[in-house]
């Protein structure tokens, strides 16, 4: 087969679809999101139907790909390691359900955070749920994986972890596929038709049946494609590479003459007998691993500090991505390094786009806030969290998904009045929508304010959840109609929407404010699918 150039994230998407994956649950979250944009623009995906959807957040994501596993057929989730937080309660106790139809959970997690609140490593959610987690060290990997990430799942019947970076989700390489792709599974319950209810006697009975697969699932790791061994003839270090640490360690030996012992993890529980021969044959062990020490940490505990080096005693940065130069000084050879940025050269932070409509809530919100005092705007998580920045610092906090509505009730609840709550469209429907009505239950004198663009805008526009439906949701929530405020934002009416926040700040309950209009990188994208339309329309005529 004929090699296609593909983003480790889309690696992963085709071999889904190679896989005879039926569907895939998402909510967009750089770096995963490209997994199921792909999926939605493939053709083969679009002729077999294959589910492709957004869903309103991680959490139902999670359980919507659980139940197509209940009902036979192969399925992924994607998300980003934050998202995974969201997901937590489904997929601790999709451990214990197990799977029926194939079933594999997709994270990239974000080393450097370049567009994440925390740097967290998911593999410790997968030993922590105690099922496989696989970690390619490649985009061939990443798609080979998939495939038999799938097998492995309806193997053992539990679901697996596929864990991946930022730097091998959106780095592109030569991906050769399979020839044939595979059937979709044939709709199947599970034998076990209590397997899914996880009262607490079933609970226990599953519990043990997880407990007793460990056995099965280092076994798989011993005789895993994934997981190799290499001899090397300078024992005085061996170097324990996961996932991408791997491709690191090779670029520095593009001729695979690595003279140390090598082990390379792409697939736990780790590999117990390939673990035990690298550090009984090696004077010191370097473990080279994206995030956290998990490895290295758990080496310490056995084999003491001074025979292990990593992130935790300084071998390598103990924050943020590693890279081949890293991986180059830890091993003692010489980096060529480029000048130092000199010191006139200013720091270029992201801004929000020329025209969009979050311009004119700050300008309008900051002016009216500064009538009671700063400190009193709670945002989320969004394109308007670029509000912290300059000109506007409008904002004083942005925590999680949700956190702005709840943060801002707890405190007016402790005195902070007015206070007011910023949040997306999008991020209203994925976990506002509870903390609005903690906040419509014991009518706190908050005023909540719903950008709304009309899109998921900054991982690149998808839909939102929340198109069409805000007010009827508020409304329907509890809030006063008399105090939901719709209003296309606009500069000409700067006046009119000072006098709307001024008036609903002063109120003494819940309010929402929804200004609207459509995100600006949206809109021209629109208008050239439209124009890219007509033309094909008028061609064919």
């Amino acid at each position: 087969m004929q090699k296609s150039l593909l983003l480790g994230v889309e690696a992963i998407a085709q071999g889904a679809i190679d896989a005879g994956m039926s569907g895939v649950y998402a909510y967009p979250g750089t770096p995963s999101t490209e997994i199921t944009e792909y999926i939605q623009h493939s053709k083969i995906a679009n002729e077999r139907k294959i589910h492709s959807e957004w869903s309103a957040n991680e959490k139902t994501a999670m359980e919507t790909a659980l139940g197509m596993s209940y009902a036979g057929k192969r399925t992924m989730v994607c998300m980003k390691h934050v998202g995974l937080n969201v997901a937590a309660d489904c997929f601790m106790n999709a451990a214990i359900t197990g799977a029926n139809g194939g079933m594999i959970v997709t994270i990239a997690d974000d080393p450097s955070m370049h567009s994440s609140q925390n740097e967290q490593d998911s593999r410790v959610y997968g030993k922590f749920a105690m099922i496989p987690i696989l970690e390619p060290s490649n985009q061939q990997e990443a798609y080979d994986m998939t495939r038999f990430g799938f097998e492995l799942s309806e193997a053992f019947g539990t679901p697996v972890m596929m864990r991946i970076t930022t730097r091998l989700a959106h780095s592109r390489a030569g991906v050769e596929p399979v020839a044939e792709i595979a059937a979709e599974n044939e709709m199947h319950l599970p034998e076990d038709k209590q397997q899914f209810v996880l009262l607490p006697g079933i609970a226990r009975r599953r519990y043990k049946l997880l407990l007793s697969n460990q056995e099965k699932f280092e076994a798989a790791s011993e005789d895993s494609q994934f997981n190799q061994y290499t001899e090397g003839s300078d024992k005085s270090l061996g170097v324990i590479a996961c996932g991408l640490g791997y491709n690191y360690l090779m670029e520095n030996y593009p001729n695979g003459d690595c003279p140390f012992p090598v082990l390379k993890v792409s697939q736990y529980p780790l590999p117990r007998k390939m673990m035990e021969k690298i550090t009984s044959e090696c004077d010191k062990v370097m473990v080279l691993e994206e995030g956290y020490p998990v490895v290295e940490e758990l080496l310490k505990g056995y084999l003491g500090k001074e025979a292990v080096i990593g992130r935790l005693d300084g071998t390598l940065s103990r924050d943020g991505e590693l890279t081949p130069d890293m991986v180059a000084k830890a091993l003692g050879m010489e980096v060529e390094e480029g000048m130092a940025i000199p010191d006139l050269v200013a720091a270029r932070p992201p801004a929000l786009c020329v025209g969009c409509s979050h311009h004119d809530v700050y300008k309008a919100l900051n002016e009216v806030i500064a009538e009671y005092g700063e400190g009193r705007v709670f945002s989320d998580i969004g394109c308007y969290t670029l509000g912290a920045l300059p000109p506007y610092r409008a904002i004083n906090t942005c925590v999680d998904m949700g956190a702005s509505i709840t943060m801002a009730k707890g405190a007016a609840d402790a005195g902070l009045i007015p206070a007011v709550a910023m949040i997306g469209d999008s991020t209203f429907t994925h976990s506002g929508m509870t903390g609005l009505l903690d906040a419509i239950n014991e009518n706190s004198p908050i005023t909540v304010i719903i950008s709304d663009n009309e899109s998921i805008s900054m991982t690149g526009g998808q839909k939102s959840s929340a198109k069409g439906k805000l007010e009827a949701i508020c409304e329907g929530l509890g809030v006063d109609p008399e105090h939901i405020k719709v209003f296309t934002s606009l500069p000409k009416k700067h006046e009119e929407v000072k006098d709307i926040i001024r008036k609903e700040c002063d109120y003494q309950g819940v309010s929402v404010i929804i200004p609207r209009r459509i995100c600006v990188q949206k809109n021209v994208r629109d208008q050239k699918i439209k124009k890219a339309m007509k033309a094909k329309a008028a061609a064919k005529a």
